[in-house]
């Protein structure tokens, strides 16, 4: 019996296994991703990071029915959560300590440490800092697999008190990771909405937001005929 039948008859225990099951390792994906896929005839495929080489089996078990539950359902007598599933959450929400931290943008970090000195006491680890693309849509994201806050490049013409507002809300997802019901993952619990609407004047800087996201789209359609 190989990890994804063992997996899927740990999780769907009154379901037959019918699947023609291949698991495979990529360096195409980015640190400790996968995805699983069922297509043909009953064929499921599962393809995996190379970072998950050398990962205890009963974590990778965890992160198969994790993405199980995404692609076949979790009714039909799914379990909907596994200890298995269980480690490999705590695995995920536990990868920062051994992640290498070497991409630190010295003007995040910046905005970083005044963030995590004002509303943190100082008590969050730093993470890697880097900048995305220029975009309007993804202001910020934390990444739990590479322990990194990436921002928009929208903020290099800002001024820093919205910068720090929007590293504020990326800090809270480092530190308050998620929380798993029913199989679904959830990142906005109440505890993070509740730290979140505690930002000071947070209102006005949410109207900011709003405001920058139209100027920046207004922008880039005057950009583009002007080419």
């Amino acid at each position: 019996m190989d990890l994804i039948e063992r997996a899927f008859k740990e999780l769907y225990p009154d379901r037959e296994y019918i699947y023609r099951s291949k698991l495979k390792y990529s360096g195409k994906f980015a640190p400790y991703n996968a995805n699983i896929r069922i297509s043909g005839f009953y064929n499921l495929e599962m393809k995996l990071s190379k970072s998950w080489h050398g990962i205890d089996k009963e974590i990778i078990i965890g992160l198969i029915q994790d993405l199980l539950l995404k692609v076949a359902g979790g009714k039909n007598g799914a379990i909907k959560s596994t200890l298995n599933i269980k480690l490999y959450n705590n695995f995920i929400k536990n990868l920062h300590l051994g992640i290498n931290k070497d991409k630190i943008d010295p003007f995040l970090k910046r905005s970083f440490d005044r963030v995590n000195e004002q509303f943190f006491s100082n008590q969050i680890e730093t993470p890697n800092l880097v900048w995305g693309s220029f975009s309007k849509r993804k202001l910020g994201c934390y990444n739990f697999h590479t322990d990194t806050i990436s921002m928009s490049k929208i903020f290099l013409e800002q001024d820093i008190e919205l910068l720090d507002y929007v590293m504020y809300h990326e800090i809270l997802h480092k530190s308050l990771k998620f929380r798993v019901s029913n199989g679904k993952h959830a990142y906005h619990t109440s505890d993070f909405r509740k730290a979140e609407k505690s930002y000071p004047n947070g209102e006005l800087f949410e109207k900011r937001l709003r405001n920058l996201s139209s100027k920046v789209k207004k922008k880039s359609i005057f950009a583009w005929f002007s080419q």
